[in-house]
């Protein structure tokens, strides 16, 4: 378990839900990848992100899903992507990941509480 943190730690970690709307292949990837842009609603907008779930997900199974991502990050580059969100997931038992997604659909934008 990691270090305990205060209410006010969480508060600063910007979660929020967001709609995938274009997934395509990552080549350039050092471990097997996608690209994703996820719309994340008016506020915040459209943004790209890479993310390790080609075990678990086809290209086409992802277009539509809503999932979670930390959109207060700054960008990180990974390759010739600029991420602009982490979009969160769990690792299986084998290490594979599982998209952390909410249960019924909500608003694109709408911040974990």
């Amino acid at each position: 378990m990691a270090e305990e943190i205060t209410y006010a730690d969480f508060e600063r970690v910007d979660i929020r839900v967001g709609t995938i709307i274009e997934a395509s292949p990552f080549p350039e990837a050092r471990k097997p990848a996608y690209k994703l842009v996820i719309d994340f609603g008016p506020e915040i907008g459209i943004k790209k992100s890479s993310a390790q779930i080609t075990v678990h997900y086809t290209l086409e199974s992802l277009i539509g899903r809503q999932v979670l991502g930390v959109v207060n990050f700054p960008p990180r580059q990974i390759g010739p992507v600029r991420s602009e969100v982490l979009t969160l997931g769990f690792e299986d038992e084998n290490g594979a990941i599982v998209l952390a997604a909410v249960e019924q659909p909500v608003l694109n934008g709408r911040k974990m509480m």
